[in-house]
């Protein structure tokens, strides 16, 4: 990848709950404001790969690493 080009804008903290497999990881990522558009924040680049990361671990089942980004729910089966 190239350079680490950062949106400019106000940043502000929200959750973003991320399904994959049985899983559904509540995570806090940063997004932007931009000043020409402050209808809705925006991700960066970089916040949308890890969101895209922890997605496709969570669809292979690795619970730890899934666990160090966020907070975890698993399904369980119905009786």
């Amino acid at each position: 990848m190239g350079e680490n080009m950062q949106v400019s804008g106000k940043r502000v903290k929200r959750t973003r709950l991320i399904r994959g497999g049985r899983f559904v990881i509540e995570v806090e990522v940063e997004m932007v404001i931009p000043p020409d558009d402050p209808s809705e924040p925006c991700l960066e680049a970089e916040t949308v790969a890890l969101l895209r990361d922890i997605a496709e671990h969570a669809q292979r089942g690795d619970r730890e690493w899934i666990k160090q980004k966020g907070k975890v729910y698993e399904l369980i089966g119905s009786a």
